[in-house]
């Protein structure tokens, strides 16, 4: 049911005047690390543990593999691999291997960390102004180093209307320039418009491009920032301009193995659709000549193959055959299962850790507007769905207990929560009441309702859509429409294929979804799903919420750095969504974490990936991580 990219760190306050603030944020949360992982036991972040420490084996058994490649397990492929145009949680999995960022998340610290640069930036008073030095030893495959030029291409690219990524636009708007330094080539000042929570961690998901390779004629160099923010300049770009989107927009720079750069340590070599994509680790990379190099920038398996399988009992029987070494991606029962075999509890560590994801149902409130029947404005109507869902059946019969109700836009696990929210019970006469008063009224005795709209009979007969190849989500859906059904809304349930499920959602043409989107510990910024504005320009408010007051709190919560502000208006904003109900939200699942006790530094993450396959180094006998060969 996952999809959607929203951000690995979605949000994080990094200004000066709030660092103190996050941390202590962080900390209330989270505590210190976590020693060791034991048993089997739930791993929750209030345990007040940051991450799972996996000690290594201290035997290497005489049934492991040797080969020194890690077979990950899966369950959908990319919608492509474009640096920029791509919008697909898989799609985020692959880049941590092929890409690098300035910025990115450390995983054992729940905060950001320099990747691409030296340090993290020193930001001025006003929070307008952050400073950054590169590294020196990151290289292009070409043996070329990463420049500011390079940095300021990219930003470039990603700013340029005419590049086709409506859903990072928002997170850029707050850039306004960047200046090199005349008097280091590896010193730049990003300037910004205003002050906003993700002025730093934006780059997080700002994979460094080459300019030379994509843009070759140096043609964005001709255009300011100032420029390309303009929205008259966009409506009339120059034919360079235009010239160069429409190379740079080419699916084939997603697609084509031949064209897919990064200056991350593995390449692609192999794509199989639907099936495997395999990383090979680059010879000679720059990362292997860094002295003291950190878990990131860490290489160690030779290759990393992502596996496609949809199947629980085939996944199954592979982690017991041992033809798999990582998930992420196990189902509930699939892994409750799996704990019950001592062959499995002897061959991998496995966990069951809370995540910052949540799954929902959307549902379309502006239907005219691509020609669907208008089942969902009112709110009544919506409140009604959201009554006739069977959450909780739902978590004990496929999770055995193991997700947590979500009632609002954050999760529960964050200190800004509205705990005044309950959760809505299962109450199908309530739900009729409701939809009594919306007009929704079984006029033919055919046990199901109908209105008259435009003057003509329409029933309550819609489409709930899902990511198809899974068989658990199909069953949710067959047992939501069930219980819908009691009330006499008939819910057609479709699943579709993946990437065509992107492509429906973004254009609005659905009645319901099934979806789930992935978030972090950190601060929130609401604007790319929950802004009026993220309807209109293709961003991922799908189903078209927003009101002015709405609007207002999202524009104010992203520049607001003061807790003892922000805390309440983000609770008003929960209450209000929780009032226009454009969501059923469903739950927050625990996140499966599987991985072979024949590679060391096995450590388990509360944050996406949840493992970090570059950092698994296979053991020799005796439980002494092997050398591997660069």
């Amino acid at each position: 049911m996952m999809h959607g990219t929203t951000r690995y760190p979605r949000t994080l306050l990094v200004a000066a005047s709030s660092l103190a603030l996050l941390c202590a944020c962080g900390d209330d949360k989270t505590g210190k690390f976590v020693d060791t992982a034991k048993g089997t036991q739930d791993v929750k972040v209030s345990d007040k543990k940051k991450f799972i420490d996996n000690p290594a084996a201290a035997k290497f058994e005489s049934d492991w593999s040797k080969e020194n490649v890690v077979v990950y397990h899966w369950r959908a492929e990319p919608d492509n691999m474009h640096p920029t145009n791509g919008k697909s949680n898989p799609r985020r999995v692959v880049m941590d291997f092929t890409q690098r960022f300035l910025v990115s998340t450390d995983l054992e610290n729940l905060s950001l960390r320099p990747d691409l640069v030296k340090a993290m930036p020193t930001a001025s008073e006003d929070g307008l102004s952050y400073s950054y030095e590169l590294r020196e030893e990151p290289r292009w495959d070409d043996g070329s180093p990463v420049t500011v030029e390079d940095v300021i291409f990219t930003l470039k690219a990603q700013k340029c209307p005419l590049t086709n990524n409506p859903q990072a636009k928002g997170y850029l708007e707050s850039l306004k320039t960047i200046e090199a330094d005349p008097s280091n080539p590896r010193k730049f000042v990003m300037r910004m418009k205003e002050k906003y929570i993700q002025n730093v961690a934006f780059l997080t998901d700002v994979a460094i491009m080459q300019r030379s390779y994509y843009d070759p004629n140096n043609v964005l160099a001709k255009y300011t920032f100032e420029q390309l923010d303009d929205k008259a300049f966009a409506k009339a770009a120059p034919e360079d301009l235009k010239k160069w989107s429409t190379e740079f927009n080419n699916p084939k720079y997603g697609r084509d193995l031949k064209f897919i750069r990064g200056c991350g340590p593995y390449q692609i070599t192999a794509w199989e659709e639907k099936q495997r994509l395999e990383l090979t680790r680059k010879k000679d990379h720059w990362t292997s000549k860094v002295a003291n190099r950190s878990i990131y920038d860490a290489s160690y398996p030779d290759k990393i193959i992502l596996k496609i399988n949809v199947d629980d009992n085939s996944i199954g029987l592979e982690m017991k055959k041992q033809a798999l070494d990582a998930s992420t991606w196990l189902s509930t029962k699939g892994l409750i299962e799996l704990q019950k075999d001592a062959s499995f509890n002897r061959n991998f560590n496995s966990q069951f850790a809370d995540t910052y994801d949540y799954q929902y149902m959307g549902m379309n409130m502006k239907p005219q507007a691509v020609n669907r029947k208008p089942f969902f404005t009112d709110k009544r109507v919506r409140r009604a769905m959201a009554l006739l869902t069977p959450i909780d059946q739902i978590i004990q019969t496929y999770y055995m207990g193991k997700a947590t109700r979500m009632t609002s836009l954050v999760q529960p696990i964050k200190a800004w929560y509205n705990t005044e929210l309950k959760p809505l019970p299962l109450d199908v006469a309530q739900a009729r009441t409701l939809l009594d008063e919306a007009g929704w009224k079984d006029t033919d005795n055919d046990n199901i309702r109908d209105k008259m709209i435009d003057g003509k009979k329409v029933p309550f007969e819609f489409e709930l859509t899902y990511i198809s190849g899974n068989q658990i989500t199909e069953n949710i859906a067959k047992d939501i429409a069930a219980e819908m059904y009691k009330a006499g809304v008939k819910a057609n349930i479709r699943g579709v294929e993946f990437v065509a499920f992107y492509e429906k959602v973004q254009l609005h043409e659905f009645d319901m979804y099934m979806g789930a989107w992935g978030g972090n510990f950190s601060v929130d910024d609401h604007k790319q799903i929950w802004h009026s504005s993220m309807w209109e320009n293709k961003g991922s408010n799908y189903v078209g919420f927003g009101t002015p007051e709405t609007d207002r709190l999202i524009d104010s919560l992203r520049v607001i750095t003061n807790d003892s502000i922000r805390v309440p208006m983000e609770k008003r904003l929960q209450a209000i969504v929780y009032e226009e109900q454009p969501y059923v939200f469903l739950y927050a699942p625990q996140r499966k974490i599987v991985v072979h006790k024949r590679f060391d530094n096995g450590d388990m993450y509360f944050e996406k990936p949840g493992l970090l396959l570059n950092n698994l180094r296979l053991l020799e006998s005796g439980g002494v991580s092997a050398k591997p060969s660069m």
